[in-house]
């Protein structure tokens, strides 16, 4: 039942982005206040995803080091060069132009492995390598916004309420969660939380963009115009991303399932770690929020598209050219 809820999880986000722009059209007034529920919202929201992500496992990731080196090169060298090369067609606009670079720099930790699984991709490399790339996207991310915004990152850093969003809603949850996932250990009734929470994602996912679209109707319609240019970018991206993955498979000689997994990590963007971030920004920057939102959904539905198209794109010698090819989920890491 939680794999069909994460399979069709996108037609749920559209009707929660639909619904809550109705309600915000209709009555502005009563979703004034919803932007005050988004915070109690996302730390739930990123307690929950967290806790997904097997922190007091990384040393299983660093085991598979060729692997581990093909994912952290598409990550943070090749797809950065892909996001720098797009950033020219995109408006000129500051606030669009972040929304993008924070959402597109930064891979995805939870429904990368869920969409992986359901691929045809290496379900234990995806679980392995998860920490480390949340890890890895932490620390890189300030010197990427300076990278490509130069000063405007410090500005942003020291006169907006980003660093206490960061830590408020980024670190305390992710220790959080460390802090629970060592308890399971010893404690079976914790492992029977850590199991049920999985299935709070989606829903608090939903309930999240519902409030964004509600609350945010006004900052949607204001920067419609600029949205075309936006989704030619991240559709870009999605190619992009698939093709590097396949890439890097035939260079390193990997196997059709870690190669898909490549591709979907490439593919899938953390922009609901990221969201908190956007939120806490000056009002002047606000359009971020709108991008972050627009992203999650134009990559949903490209994930859509992956799990038809990927087992087609990256496949072995030996395996089918039928269109049905079945997903696997290998149970140990293989080249």
């Amino acid at each position: 039942m939680r794999e069909k809820l994460e399979k069709h999880q996108a037609w749920l986000y559209l009707a929660a982005v639909l619904s809550g722009m109705a309600i915000g059209r209709i009555a502005p007034g009563q979703t004034g206040s919803w932007e005050q529920l988004l915070w109690p919202a996302l730390g739930v929201l990123l307690y929950a995803t967290f806790i997904q992500v097997p922190l007091v496992h990384l040393g299983m990731a660093f085991r598979d080091r060729r692997f581990l080196a093909a994912l952290l090169t598409g990550n943070f060298i090749l797809m950065p060069l892909v996001v720098g090369a797009l950033l020219p067609f995109l408006p000129d606009e500051p606030a669009i132009r972040l929304g993008v670079l924070l959402v597109l720099l930064v891979p995805c930790t939870d429904w990368f492995i869920s969409f992986t699984h359901l691929g045809g991709g290496d379900g234990t490399r995806a679980i392995a390598a998860a920490p480390v790339l949340l890890i890895a996207q932490l620390i890189l991310l300030p010197a990427y916004i300076w990278l490509f915004m130069g000063d405007v990152a410090i500005e942003l850093t020291l006169g907006s309420h980003l660093l206490p969003a960061f830590f408020g809603l980024i670190v305390i949850p992710l220790l959080l969660a460390w802090w629970t996932e060592r308890l399971t250990e010893t404690h079976p009734l914790l492992q029977t939380m850590r199991s049920w929470l999985g299935w709070v994602p989606v829903p608090v996912l939903a309930l999240v963009i519902f409030l964004i679209a509600g609350s945010q109707v006004r900052l949607v319609t204001d920067n419609a115009v600029l949205l075309p240019p936006v989704l030619f970018v991240f559709v870009f991206y999605l190619v992009a991303a698939a093709l590097i993955g396949k890439g890097l498979q035939q260079l390193c000689g990997f196997k059709p399932a870690a190669g898909r997994t490549l591709a979907f990590s490439f593919g899938t963007r953390n922009s609901f770690v990221m969201l908190p971030l956007a939120l806490s920004l000056p009002e002047v920057w606000r359009a971020a929020v709108v991008v972050i939102v627009f992203q999650s959904l134009v990559e949903l539905f490209g994930m859509v598209a992956y799990l038809r198209w990927l087992p087609r794109l990256i496949q072995g010698p030996t395996e089918s050219q039928a269109v049905g090819l079945r997903p696997t989920n290998s149970n140990r890491p293989s080249d």
